[in-house]
């Protein structure tokens, strides 16, 4: 019997999830999680086989949640949840160590071939991930950054610095204006 994990904060999709392992020969639900904090101290106390983790949740998230687990537990299987196939985490995810990607539309036969697959060693990745993953170094994507709120302050305060800028956007925009970088009407 591989034991499972379910985490995702939806009540609804959680116990939907649940239900649906809980008919399946090989699967054994051994407990589920409404957070990543939750999920973290669940996958310690119960040493499930596989983890199904939702992505996006609130608190520390999917993504640390999978970090902390695996830092502490490298021997179990995350597989992420996601609602999007073209989830920006996707690659940060599988360098940390997550072992499958499945979209929540999966069917319920694609996720347990996901769980036995990963409880043997090896990767899943559902073909809709895997089809934008393999397309994403033809396609331009120059236009796009994902950088946290912490990470463009920092840039900013840089920024401010090397300009002789003691921190204040009023003195950012009087700057542009005296250098014409702004029009002053631009400026209300």
């Amino acid at each position: 019997m591989i034991r499972v994990l379910v985490v995702d904060d939806q009540d609804l999709v959680r116990s939907g999830i649940c239900r649906l392992l809980a008919d399946a020969e090989q699967v054994e639900v051994v407990g589920d999680a409404a957070s990543g904090e939750e999920a973290v101290q669940k996958a310690r106390d119960l040493e499930p086989d596989v983890v199904l983790m939702d992505i996006n949740m609130p608190g520390i998230g999917g993504l640390e949640a999978t970090q902390k687990i695996l830092q502490r537990q490298p021997e179990i299987q995350i597989i992420a949840l996601t609602v999007y196939d073209g989830d920006p985490y996707t690659s940060r995810l599988l360098k940390i160590g997550a072992s499958g990607y499945l979209t929540k539309g999966a069917h319920f036969d694609e996720m347990l071939r996901a769980i036995v697959k990963v409880n043997s060693g090896q990767k899943y990745i559902s073909p809709e991930i895997a089809q934008k993953l393999a397309l994403r170094p033809f396609q331009d994507d120059a236009g796009s950054l994902f950088l946290s709120p912490k990470t463009v302050n920092s840039y900013r305060y840089r920024i401010f610095e090397k300009l002789g800028i003691e921190k204040s956007d009023v003195q950012l925009t009087h700057l542009a204006l005296r250098h014409g970088l702004i029009d002053a009407n631009e400026v209300n």
